[in-house]
């Protein structure tokens, strides 16, 4: 291949480890490559939103974005943390030789305490969890979230008596302490300690490349247990086990799967000669759920676990589907009244029009219809207010991703000295201040009014999604911060959330798929 192979990765410290060892075996084959970590990223524009094309992984997600819009040419992935169905375009182009499948369990002091009635055993994973509850009843689980490192640090500083990690990770980036054992008893994820690299459905060249690096034994083994998940999981987030392997030309494989607290577990085991081993997903799958895996899935659907996350917008079904492993209620915590702008406004000639709101286009188009409107240019904040925009009222001359971003471009490259915001009584002042101090006059029109409409929510909630400055108002006039992690959805917004809240996290895509990818990466790691 003679062009560069742009290489996409997560930048932590592991997804990096990974993404060298596939820059190794390509440049062995010849190949020039550059590693490309994806990070946050404000000019991620899609014709779709991201759930439309089927993006749903945690920790997929940005890459599946950035290969999309062509920004990379290869993606690299822990392969149990892919979602079994890739996006509209996207195709598995290889897997390395699988490393360490197993699970393992790292001691505070010792292990005396496996033989003890109480203990307290730190992991973030629902499988984890049950199988270990079904061993060890009596036993209680802490959640444990965070990168390696962090984990590890929180294992320190803990009074638990073990945590469980994934050996394949720790061993990578030779984190793993000599007293640790692997789980050998514990069925893992699947395809778990398997590397998986995608690519665009239609660059042949580079998949065809790709093949001289794909571990076929791997391939086949992780297939299955991804085949036997997808057939099982049926949109609903469960503790699932599956392992395959291959030995003396015969395929062996193990399933499980669990209640939540460890209680009820449903086992199979298959073994099919290699070459007959295609239809082992399907009876493994198909067993599970005659033997009461039915049942037990329609259980896990109906969980009454507390709410974890409380989104001060309403979700709709399509979002509500993108969370994984995590409880989530909602409603809007801000109403929105819309003004009657007076015509002879709306009618006149404007060379310059500010819209930062989806609030604003349908208050504009209540009153005039756009046959009507003349205004000259248009500049507005987000994907989709561009989107409502130019079908309601007319060709957007520029958009950016926050109002900070359209200022500072409206600064250099502003036909004229004046402008007109249409906005509403909470306006985002950044915006007119920046644009004053540059000698651009700011005709403000109120278009809507944003109402704030507060509700009490349950002292257990974790974390809270915010996605305006007024929404984290509208939270406060009858909630508290106290040790609520605050999912922002641009930095305007985290700024207020900082005021009140310890944690605050913000989005690398101002959407709320982009915030709910947040929660994921936090309940998930």
């Amino acid at each position: 291949m003679s062009k560069l192979i742009r290489i996409g990765t997560r930048d932590s410290e592991l997804a990096l480890w990974q993404a060298k060892a596939v820059q190794q075996q390509l440049e062995h084959l010849g190949q020039k490559t550059v590693l490309v970590p994806v990070k946050s990223t404000g000019d991620m524009v899609l014709d779709k939103p991201i759930y439309e094309l089927g993006i749903t992984g945690v920790f997929t997600r940005i890459l599946d974005v950035a290969m999309l819009n062509n920004e990379i040419d290869l993606a690299v992935h822990s392969l149990k943390d892919v979602p079994t169905l890739l996006p509209q375009g996207i195709v598995q182009a290889a897997v390395l030789k699988r490393g360490n499948v197993r699970d393992t369990l790292i001691f505070k002091h010792n292990e005396e305490f496996l033989s003890q009635k109480e203990a307290v055993i730190a992991t973030g994973s629902l499988r984890r969890k049950a199988q270990w509850l079904n061993r060890y009843p009596t036993h209680t689980i802490v959640g444990l979230r965070g990168n390696v490192n962090t984990r590890l640090q929180k294992l320190e500083d803990s009074d638990w008596n073990g945590a469980i990690f994934a050996a394949a990770g720790i061993g990578r980036i030779d984190l793993r302490p000599e007293e640790a054992i692997n789980l050998e008893w514990m069925v893992p994820a699947p395809a778990q300690g398997a590397i998986m690299m995608t690519a665009r459905e239609d660059d042949e060249e580079l998949l065809a490349i790709c093949k001289d690096i794909n571990h076929e034994e791997t391939e086949i083994c992780t297939t299955i247990e991804r085949k036997f998940l997808n057939l099982l999981e049926g949109g609903c987030s469960a503790p699932i086990g599956a392992l395959a392997f291959i030995k003396n030309e015969e395929v062996s494989f193990q399933g499980v799967l669990l209640s939540l607290d460890g209680s009820k577990k449903i086992e199979v085991t298959r073994k099919e000669k290699l070459g007959n081993h295609h239809n082992i997903a399907e009876f493994a799958a198909n067993y599970i759920l005659e033997k009461g895996g039915n049942r037990l899935m329609d259980d896990l659907k109906n969980s009454d676990k507390q709410t974890q996350v409380f989104s001060t917008k309403t979700l709709t079904e399509a979002q509500r589907q993108l969370f994984k492993n995590v409880k989530v209620d909602s409603t809007d915590f801000l109403k929105i009244s819309l003004n009657r702008i007076p015509k002879p406004i709306l009618k006149s000639k404007i060379d310059n029009v500010i819209i930062t709101s989806q609030n604003a286009v349908e208050a504009i188009t209540t009153i005039v219809p756009k046959e009507e409107l003349q205004f000259k240019n248009i500049y507005c904040v987000g994907r989709r207010t561009k989107k409502l925009i130019e079908s309601k009222i007319g060709k957007v001359t520029h958009s950016e991703n926050s109002a900070k971003a359209l200022a500072d471009y409206l600064v250099e490259f502003i036909d004229g000295t004046e402008v007109t915001h249409f906005c509403s009584d909470t306006r985002l002042d950044e915006l007119s201040k920046t644009l004053e101090e540059n000698h651009i006059k700011v005709n403000e029109v109120e278009a809507y009014k944003t109402i704030l409409d507060t509700e009490t929510i349950d002292a257990s909630v974790e974390g809270v999604m915010f996605y305006s400055p007024s929404s984290v108002e509208s939270f406060l006039k009858s909630n508290s911060a106290d040790e609520k992690v605050a999912y922002c959805i641009g930095e305007t917004t985290a700024v207020e959330a900082r005021k009140h809240f310890e944690e605050v996290r913000v989005a690398r895509i101002p959407t709320v798929e982009s915030v709910i990818e947040l929660v994921n990466e936090h309940y998930n790691s």
